[in-house]
């Protein structure tokens, strides 16, 4: 993983980390349902993203390999960027 893209992930989880942390707070005050379901939502998408950019940058990493073997790298590209269309 390159190190730019690994700041980035840390930073990002640094941030899931601080908002898991405001919403145990929220328990403890006793917010609305609502309030804390919608901090859970913005959350999860945000764990989605991290996951969802180390899956890229694996699958980068893996087709510089098979391109040095001589695989054909745009097919597989074009296989990966449709599965991550689905699944995003």
């Amino acid at each position: 993983m390159a190190h730019d893209m690994k700041k980035d992930i840390i930073f990002r989880l640094r941030t899931i980390k601080g908002h898991i942390d405001g919403i145990e707070k929220m328990v403890e005050e006793g917010k609305t349902c609502d309030e804390i379901l919608l901090q859970i939502a913005a959350i999860k998408s945000s764990i989605e993203k991290v996951g969802y950019s180390i899956l890229e940058n694996h699958a980068n990493e893996c087709l510089i390999n098979m391109e040095k073997q001589g695989v054909n790298v745009d097919e597989v590209n074009k296989v990966i960027r449709s599965i991550l269309k689905f699944v995003k």
